[in-house]
């Protein structure tokens, strides 16, 4: 569990990008430098994690735990990946945020944020040669990154989505092999049950106190958010309209795109601000709340995902999500990690470089955290 929490807790510290990169971030160190799982499990779970409400880079997270080591690794994943950004994002809502802006922590995220790009890019390129091969996969591909970019919206990504798994089932099963007999599907209905409830009890919290108040909010924003990241912000913006002033929502929110982890943690900040006599308590269970019903979903189907994924039918649609998957992949590359971290011809040398060296030597991923950490405080003083 230890190893586990250390591996996710240094991918915390580092995580900049948002989920695209989180996702290449993981392929990185767990499919190719830990191998703790292959690329079809790897890409699996992604494609899982796009099916249901949640936070996916973090959903996929908690999967690489429980596939390691149970639920208590999937704890351990969590905890792991979430408590530098919860940490910070804490610290922000209660104290200043004047150590934000020192020169050499600029230069830092500055070059980080530059790794981003290198990062998403090999996901991106990895993932094309192994989820489209066939003509059918690159046309979705091909829709849904061009879809995405014209529109990005949380319903464009639903449609597109559905219309790959479709488009899969009729065009792609026969990619799959199924020559071993199907394994039966069990899914967890304690975990749906208890998701359930959790939804329904939410409405009826203000009359339980702030704190139940709290975690019925947040737990009604995880459980209708697909995809995570800058989808959430509407919903939360809705959430806390009666207890957050908007100038201290989007100081939050600026907040939240500073620092590495998952974008989720926006929730730590407004639990704070919303529980002002135990910011520290707010911000748990704001944190808690948000994450737990995509999570919870995660547990009704993860035990019998392989048997799900090995049905043709639903393999194809698989298929079809993976493939637009790297279409979404591809419009996250351009928008918002290219366009929010590359704005000169520096840039760009670097991020060539960055991506000629990951290619020809695969160093690891703490070489080039350091690597880039360092170049991004000296090109940012020049």
């Amino acid at each position: 569990m230890l190893q586990i929490f250390l591996r996710f807790f240094t991918l915390g510290l580092m995580s900049f990008g948002g989920p695209a990169a989180h996702i290449g971030y993981f392929r990185h160190t767990f499919v190719n430098e830990l191998g703790w799982l292959d690329d079809k499990r790897y890409a699996s779970l992604v494609a899982l994690s796009q099916f249901i409400p949640g936070p996916g880079s973090s959903q996929v997270g908690f999967a690489i735990g429980y596939h390691r080591g149970g639920l208590a690794g999937a704890l351990a994943a969590f905890i792991g990946f979430t408590l530098p950004s919860f940490v910070l994002m804490y610290l922000l809502a209660v104290t200043t945020a004047a150590w934000l802006a020192n020169h050499y922590v600029q230069g830092m995220i500055y070059g980080l944020k530059l790794m981003a790009v290198v990062v998403v890019a090999d996901a991106v390129l990895a993932m094309f040669t192994q989820f489209c091969q066939r003509q059918s996969a690159r046309l979705l591909m091909l829709v849904s990154a061009a879809a995405m970019l014209m529109a990005p919206f949380m319903w464009t990504q639903m449609a597109l989505l559905l219309v790959a798994a479709t488009v899969g089932i009729y065009t792609l099963s026969a990619m799959q092999d199924d020559v071993t007999p199907l394994a039966p599907i069990r899914l967890n209905y304690v975990y749906l049950l208890l998701f359930l409830v959790l939804l329904i009890g939410s409405f009826f919290t203000v009359q339980l106190g702030p704190e139940a108040s709290i975690f019925g909010e947040f737990y009604r924003v995880g459980s209708l958010v697909f995809g995570g990241g800058h989808v959430v912000l509407p919903l939360l913006e809705t959430a806390v309209v009666d207890t957050l002033s908007g100038d201290r929502f989007l100081t939050g929110y600026a907040f939240a795109q500073a620092v590495p982890g998952p974008m989720f943690t926006f929730a730590s900040f407004l639990g704070a601000e919303m529980l002002l006599d135990s910011p520290l308590k707010g911000a748990a269970i704001a944190t808690a709340a948000i994450f737990l019903p995509g999570f919870l979903l995660m547990l009704v189907a993860l035990k019998s995902w392989h048997a799900i994924a090995a049905r043709p039918k639903i393999a194809g649609a698989i298929a079809g999500v993976n493939a637009c998957v790297v279409g979404l992949l591809i419009a996250a590359l351009y928008q918002p990690v290219f366009s929010q971290a590359v704005f000169s011809a520096k840039d760009m040398a670097l991020v060539l470089l960055g991506f000629g060296v990951l290619k020809l030597f695969r160093p690891s991923m703490l070489l080039l955290v350091v690597g880039f950490s360092l170049s991004g405080m000296l090109l940012h003083s020049l």
